[in-house]
């Protein structure tokens, strides 16, 4: 970067200088995200299931069994997800 700034500074008429040495902006992985969601080999996204942190007692056993596996993503949430793990 300090090199670019140099070159433009002894020669201002050659701004596309600039260019050659600025990289492309990156996009920040979503911190929250990236502690939810695991990506799976073929590419699909893993969740856990909500309800199964707090008020367990009135639950039945196989409704906290069911809400302890992981799932995945619905393939309409798979984009908006993806984009905020920036994949």
């Amino acid at each position: 970067m300090i090199i670019s700034i140099f070159l433009v500074s002894l020669q201002p008429n050659l701004l596309f200088v600039l260019k050659l040495f600025k990289s492309m902006p990156k996009q920040k992985t979503n911190s929250g995200s990236k502690k939810r969601f695991k990506i799976t080999g073929t590419g699909k996204i893993k969740r856990k299931h909500a309800f199964h942190s707090h008020i367990l007692t009135k639950k039945s056993k196989k409704r906290k069994s069911i809400l302890a596996g992981v799932t995945l993503v619905h393939p309409s949430d798979e984009k908006r997800i993806k984009s905020l793990l920036a994949l």
